[in-house]
């Protein structure tokens, strides 16, 4: 079966924050995933992983600094060792980290301190990579680079296509850097997601669900997720998939199509 997990800043929306590691477990989920984690109380979230039998599937690595801006190149690895240090305290395994930083709203990508080509960005990032997955290794964490759509979100984002996080990974080339792969975003820029997944399976350490164009749970806009689900047991990833996505209604309808297009595959 596919490991999942479920995102627990995006849904549960309805609970305070502390009481959503106990629905999502009523929910029939194992593992957990949120973003920031220098605005949590990690030694809360670690007690409440440990009551409610829950494991991290994922969290954000990143996000005051833009990776491809090259003025960020010492606080970004300032910032990311203290990020590993967070995922080794509450053994997550993976990272999530982005070429850009966001504005708060719109999410727009932050303005660059230059005007960069984008030679000039991708080296910038492929400095950071090349410091920083020797870390990861030693940490036994994976980082996850993830691609997001500049069709509607997420404005003047430099990575927005899986060939270039693809490209990016295979030069760092090492086994503790992945692609995040978003199917929301990812369907917005580019379509093809089974053909895309099935291309570069190998280089794919995690997935996330939503659906598009709205950007919440399966069966609310275009795409077919239970045929993709089926697609990603087919072709044989072993990764995790995070639902990752805003409730349309709430969360009670969200988790039943999740279900709905997830369980038993």
């Amino acid at each position: 079966m596919l490991k999942r997990d479920i995102h627990i800043e995006s849904l549960y929306t309805e609970l305070a924050f502390e009481d959503r590691f106990a629905a999502a477990k009523n929910d029939g989920f194992d593992c957990v995933e949120f973003w920031g984690w220098d605005n949590k109380d990690l030694t809360s979230v670690k007690y409440l992983l440990h009551k409610n039998n829950l494991k991290m599937a994922t969290m954000s690595g990143d996000g005051p600094l833009s990776m491809c801006d090259p003025i960020n190149k010492g606080p970004y690895i300032e910032y990311i060792k203290r990020a590993i240090e967070a995922a080794i305290f509450l053994d997550c395994p993976t990272l999530v980290i982005h070429s850009d930083s966001l504005l708060d709203w719109p999410q727009y990508a932050k303005p660059m301190s230059g005007d960069y080509s984008d030679e000039t960005r991708y080296l910038a990032m492929f400095d950071v990579l090349k410091v920083i997955t020797p870390m990861a290794e030693t940490a036994g964490i994976t980082f996850v680079l993830e691609a997001l759509n500049i069709e509607k979100d997420h404005c003047g984002n430099f990575l927005n296509t899986t060939k270039q996080s693809a490209d990016l990974v295979a030069a760092v080339n090492s086994p503790n850097l992945k692609i995040l792969y978003d199917a929301y975003h990812m369907y917005l820029d580019e379509g093809k997601i089974c053909e895309v997944t099935e291309k570069y399976l190998p280089l794919i350490g995690h997935i996330h669900i939503a659906d598009a164009p709205g950007r919440n749970e399966p069966g609310t806009g275009v795409i077919n997720f239970k045929n993709f689900m089926k697609h990603l047991a087919k072709i044989g990833y072993k990764q995790s998939v995070g639902f990752e996505l805003y409730a349309k209604s709430d969360t009670v309808t969200a988790v039943k199509a999740i279900r709905e297009c997830s369980d038993g595959i």
